[in-house]
């Protein structure tokens, strides 16, 4: 007779992850901000205080039923207690958001990673424009609390569907139109006008998008005149999914490890990242979409071709780093700082 496996203990889970440089957490609070979106807040087993991050920051999930998902901190670091997490159910989950939603409850423990930032607010910028499209408020909201608690110039363009589907819109509200432009479709009778909050946005602004990929590509679409250093994105999901052209680059070349001197030949079909994972090279690595930045190496030489959605034009043409979830090489070998 099948019997369920048992939930690990706090010893075990401690231990496991301290083995893979993970954190043990629990859940501690479930809260619903809008239809189908949900907060939750993760705290350490062992009570001890969690690794800093800044507004833009996110963490993985390392879910029970097998699954590793990336989620942006909704709330800035104030006294490192707790992690708080925004999670909207997908209707095209392939079971992450889907779990988090109808099987995680308070008392669940679950392994965490500590903080990475490819989002981060500038801390200097005179001027700040956010702008959210759906469950993108995460990282911007976390954003819009740091920018109001320190008095700095900002505002926010955030659009949804409906109102049932906006988180923190009564928080969000009492700024005022000012600060705040609230955009739904079903009222406004279409999609949210990018063009005009991009025009609209002073010349030296920083300006911020994270959102579904329609919006995001209309964001790039934009701000194609502004300059490369004041636009800042962020992508839940890769920018395209790659070309059957595309994939036959991505092996038939060298990969050489500088530091180590191992070399490893990367065949067609294959990841660099899966090709040293399965020869053992520890590797840090969470999405294999390349768009968490886990797996970021610095190249030393070599021309690799980048199929990431983190690294701006500008770094990916200068060459300095890869993704190597998901690069290819346009050389014969690629050299990494490994």
């Amino acid at each position: 007779m099948d019997t369920a496996a048992a939930p690990p203990t706090d010893e075990t889970l401690l231990t496991r992850a301290a083995a893979s440089h993970l954190i043990a957490a629990r859940l501690t609070d479930v809260q619903t901000v809008a239809r189908d979106t949900k907060l939750y807040t993760f705290r350490r087993i062992d009570g001890q205080p969690l690794p800093p991050y800044r507004p833009g920051a996110h963490i993985d999930l390392h879910l029970p039923n097998g699954l590793l998902r990336q989620f942006s901190l909704v709330v800035p670091d104030t006294d490192h207690s707790s992690y708080v997490v925004g999670v909207k159910r997908d209707e095209n989950s392939r079971g992450g958001s889907r779990y988090i939603i109808e099987e995680m409850k308070v008392g669940d423990q679950i392994e965490i990673s500590a903080p990475r930032n490819n989002f981060a607010l500038v801390e200097n910028a005179e001027d700040v424009t956010l702008i959210a499209g759906g469950i993108g408020i995460t990282p911007i909201w976390c954003m819009v609390q740091e920018l109001a608690a320190h008095k700095r110039s900002w505002k926010l363009h955030y659009a949804c569907r409906s109102r049932v589907d906006m988180a923190f819109l009564e928080t969000l509200q009492q700024f005022g139109p000012e600060s705040v432009h609230l955009h739904f479709d079903d009222e406004a009778g279409g999609v949210f006008d990018m063009g005009a909050a991009v025009t609209a946005t002073p010349p030296s602004a920083h300006i911020y998008c994270c959102g579904p990929n329609p919006m995001l590509k209309a964001f790039e679409a934009a701000t194609t005149a502004r300059p490369r250093n004041l636009i800042h994105i962020e992508y839940f999901t890769p920018k395209e999914e790659a070309s059957a052209d595309q994939e036959s680059k991505l092996g038939g070349f060298w990969v050489e490890l500088a530091r180590s001197g191992e070399e490893y030949f990367i065949p067609e079909g294959k990841k660099v990242l899966e090709v040293l994972y399965e020869a053992g090279v520890d590797v840090d690595y969470s999405c294999e979409l390349g768009i968490c930045g886990a797996c970021e190496t610095r190249v030393i030489s070599g021309t690799p071709i980048h199929h990431d959605s983190i690294l701006s034009e500008e770094e990916q043409a200068s060459n300095e780093k890869v993704m190597i979830c998901c690069c290819g090489c346009a050389s014969e070998r690629l050299v990494l700082d490994m």
